[in-house]
């Protein structure tokens, strides 16, 4: 069982202060920590942007790939040891951008693992450029003028490509996100975890005072989670934003569907002592 101590890393983030990451990273920890993970038995896998660094700053095992590239990753790790908690964390111009493939057929595979969107509604790393779920009329550095584009709405995305959880937390609120983040990564299966994350730094309007306004909570409504249809209304609410878990279903994963995989992790007896591997390495030159 890990404790917070141990999730600790020897280097410090170098987000910007006040960044909506510092909330889910503290959410992560704290769900690793509640639902007695041991570290080593966690992978994290990330893309590219700032809050893809999230894997060098949790102290259990990390993969940083290309930008967009993230889910393949937790795919294969999961496909290697379905023993590992495997947890996916991005941002949405990683995923709702870029990587929109990769997120639309890892849905439908429905692979037992979580993916969190840091939903900051700019590209923060590359300096405040309008992302897939900015909102029309936003102003950037490449949109002077306004973004004429309508916003990704990454729910209903999900809800139509049949994600077996789909929710959406808030980084200025870690208990009830640390709460979300549990019941994603108990759940069998693929789970959806958008995160209304605040940056400071190149996103005035989407602010913690914004969010504070606009959000309240799905369970304190009444909101039943089996519902498909009401899932999808609640999903395109603007004027108040719903936050919590929109829908849940319990369907086979690709693992325990997988006819070679049915009988645990593939492990091959193989000796490769004799091997030389320079000449296995000049035959790809």
């Amino acid at each position: 069982m890990a404790t917070l101590q141990e999730l600790e890393t020897k280097d410090r983030s170098n987000w910007c202060p006040g960044c909506g990451n510092f909330g889910i990273q503290a959410a992560i920890k704290q769900a690793i920590v509640n639902l007695k993970l041991e570290p080593h038995n966690v992978m994290i896998s990330t893309g590219i942007g700032c809050g893809s660094k999230m894997n060098q700053w949790i102290e259990t095992y990390g993969f940083a790939g290309l930008h967009g590239r993230s889910l393949p990753i937790a795919m294969g790790a999961k496909l290697a040891n379905h023993s590992l908690t495997v947890i996916d964390v991005g941002g949405d111009g990683d995923g709702y951008g870029i990587g929109m493939g990769h997120f639309i057929h890892t849905m439908r595979r429905n692979f037992d693992m979580t993916y969190i969107v840091e939903n900051n509604q700019v590209y923060g790393l590359t300096l405040g450029q309008t992302s897939p779920t900015s909102e029309k009329g936003m102003k950037g550095p490449s949109t002077p003028f306004g973004i004429i584009e309508d916003p990704v709405n990454p729910i209903r995305l999900a809800l139509a490509g049949d994600c077996t959880f789909v929710a959406r937390g808030f980084a200025g609120d870690i208990p009830h996100l640390t709460s979300i983040l549990e019941q994603a990564i108990n759940h069998k299966g693929f789970a959806l975890v958008d995160v209304f994350q605040p940056c400071v730094t190149f996103n005035k309007i989407n602010t913690y005072a914004y969010f504070r306004q606009k959000v309240y909570k799905l369970e304190e409504s009444g909101h039943d989670v089996t519902n498909l249809e009401e899932a999808f209304k609640k999903a395109g609410e603007s004027e108040k934003l719903p936050i919590g878990i929109f829908y849940k279903v319990d369907k086979p994963t690709y693992e325990s569907s997988d006819v070679a995989l049915q009988d645990g992790v593939p492990r091959a007896n193989v000796d490769i002592s004799n091997v030389n591997v320079a000449e296995v390495m000049e035959s790809f030159m």
